[in-house]
């Protein structure tokens, strides 16, 4: 995966190569259908306000309009540096932007592979505390936050410590219920099925994208992390102006 200024370098001949196959996904994702209530797309003014659950699988976190066309599947560990690339100053914020549009759904898929790569516990913990966070309603809010507050990838940061601290900054998820799902690894089973999960699809690693089921290629992959073209990378429009 090309990263930074070999991303940019590349990005012009990927935009050309691109247009022609973008028209037929544009199409798709801007047909209106049942995304639109009484004709205009469902919005929601802030991340707080986007509706969020866990999916029938038990593994997939689902955020913003279930009348969206277009889904876009995200997979994270929460310790992978990338990851923190692409939600701080990648095309994390316009992905959401277009959540909070009505544009399309996103789903998140948490693997937790690092650890085993560079020992700890800090992916598992991470990712339990963001199950934990869900029953709050507060997964978007808290899941913003522990990247931008992100440890460096080889210290092992997301310890119980931390996630409680970062926690007390989300109004109104820190309770005992919370902090004892936090302490305890109550969501150990998620944890480990999700990292099943990302195993089972076959991403090439974190982050990854998914749009409508289809994994991107590095092609597009590399589009997710310029704000400008995230519609173009999701196929819900042609090339900026």
């Amino acid at each position: 995966m090309l990263r930074g200024r070999g991303r940019r370098a590349a990005m012009s001949v990927l935009v050309a190569a691109l247009t022609g196959a973008v028209a037929v996904g544009c199409g798709r994702g801007s047909s209106g259908g049942d995304a639109t209530v009484d004709g205009k797309p469902e919005r929601y003014a802030s991340s707080g306000h986007l509706p969020e659950h866990l999916a029938a699988d038990g593994t997939t976190v689902v955020v913003g309009s279930s009348r969206a066309d277009t889904v876009v599947r995200v997979y994270e560990d929460l310790r992978c540096p990338v990851c923190g690339e692409f939600e701080e100053d990648g095309g994390a914020g316009a992905l959401r932007k277009m959540t909070l549009h009505g544009e399309v759904r996103t789903e998140y898929t948490l693997a937790s592979f690092l650890d085993d790569r560079l020992g700890g516990k800090g992916s598992k913990k991470a990712a339990n505390a963001l199950r934990a966070a869900l029953e709050q309603g507060k997964f978007v809010e808290y899941h913003d936050l522990l990247f931008q507050e992100q440890p460096q990838e080889a210290v092992d940061g997301y310890t119980d410590a931390f996630l409680l601290r970062m926690a007390s900054r989300v109004k109104g998820l820190r309770g005992a219920e919370f902090d004892a799902a936090v302490k305890g690894m109550k969501y150990r089973s998620f944890v480990t099925a999700s990292q099943k999960a990302f195993e089972a699809d076959e991403a090439p690693g974190t982050p990854a994208f998914a749009v409508n089921g289809t994994l991107l290629k590095e092609d597009r992959w590399n589009l997710m992390f310029d704000p400008e073209y995230v519609p173009l990378a999701v196929g819900t429009s042609t090339l900026p102006q």
